[in-house]
């Protein structure tokens, strides 16, 4: 289970929906296994993609204000603007962290769907979520 803070679940839909039709993406951290802050990267992928990437030094920019709070590195998240909010094969290739990946799916943009998965070796389970 991954708990989150109720300002950081709001964050990473609001996030989602100014983006939209574009993916967002970000980072999360927090202590204890609870995640209780959201750093916002910006999407450099191509915007015919239907991706996220982000910029190398800004993943560094990140990983140190998260060391610099003293804070754990428990996360990353982006949208899916068209699909569920399940991993997709690209996701899943691209899963180098043991981190929980969170995914906001607008397909009804009116009701987001937020789900957090661990992927490891290629192997996706769905971890649940508890905003606190």
């Amino acid at each position: 289970m991954v708990q989150v803070a109720r300002s950081v679940y709001d964050g990473m839909i609001a996030h989602a929906l100014e983006e939209r039709p574009f993916e967002c993406c970000g980072m999360l951290a927090g202590e204890k296994g609870q995640v209780t802050r959201l750093f916002r990267a910006t999407n450099v992928a191509d915007r015919k993609a239907v991706r996220y990437e982000v910029a190398p030094r800004e993943i560094l920019r990140i990983m140190d204000a998260i060391d610099d709070a003293d804070l754990d590195h428990l996360g990353i998240y982006h949208s899916h603007t068209h699909t569920r909010a399940y991993p997709s094969a690209t996701d899943i290739g691209l899963a180098a962290y043991p981190v929980f990946y969170v995914i906001v799916s607008l397909t009804d943009f009116h009701n987001p769907v937020v789900k957090a998965y661990t992927i490891s070796d290629g192997e996706v389970t769905e971890e649940p979520i508890e905003v606190v």
